[in-house]
C-alpha cells in the first residue's frame, strides 16, 4: 500500500495539528477534520503544481513550497497555499477541461492519466475550494503511509 492523502480544511495550523496519532484511513470518516475531507493518492505538491501551472500559468519554478505543520513518525500535516484552491472557485468548464487535458498529457509514475478522470478530480477540488471558502478555512493535507 502506498501513501494516502486526506485533504481537509481548518481555521488555523494549531487546529490542523491536532490530528490523532492513531488515525488510519479506515478510521477517518467525514467531519472530524472538518470540511468533508477528500481522500486521494495525489500528492499535495502535484496538486499545487497542477493548479498553479495548468490553470494560473505560473512557471513550475515559481510554485510556492508547502508548509510543514506537523512531522511525526506516523504521519505529517502540511498546509497548502491558498493560491492552490482559490483559483478553482472562479474558473468555468472550459478552463477545467483545458487544465484536465494539459495534466493528462504529463506522464507520472503510472503514465499519462485519462483526461476525463482528471476533469472529475478538478471538479472535486472545485467543490472542496468552495467549502473551504464558505467556512473561512485554510487547506491542509494529512499524509500517512
Amino acid at each position: 500500500m502506498g501513501v494516502t492523502y486526506k485533504y481537509f480544511g481548518a481555521p488555523d495550523g494549531a487546529t490542523a495539528a491536532r490530528v490523532p496519532i492513531s488515525m488510519r484511513p479506515e478510521e477517518l470518516g467525514g467531519d472530524e477534520l472538518g470540511m468533508n475531507g477528500m481522500f486521494t493518492k495525489i500528492k499535495p505538491e502535484t496538486m499545487a503544481a497542477m493548479v498553479l501551472t495548468g490553470i494560473e500559468g505560473v512557471p513550475l519554478s515559481k510554485v510556492p513550497p508547502l508548509e510543514l505543520v506537523v512531522l511525526h513518525p506516523d504521519y505529517a500535516v502540511v498546509k497548502l497555499p491558498m493560491t492552490v484552491v482559490d483559483p478553482l472557485r472562479s474558473i468555468g468548464e472550459e478552463a477545467v477541461g483545458a487544465a484536465a487535458f494539459i495534466w493528462s498529457t504529463v506522464p507520472d509514475r503510472g503514465g499519462p492519466r485519462d483526461a476525463f478522470n482528471v476533469y472529475q478530480l478538478l471538479h472535486e477540488w472545485q467543490d472542496f475550494s468552495h467549502r473551504l471558502h464558505e467556512a473561512g478555512h485554510q487547506p491542509y493535507c494529512l499524509v500517512w503511509p
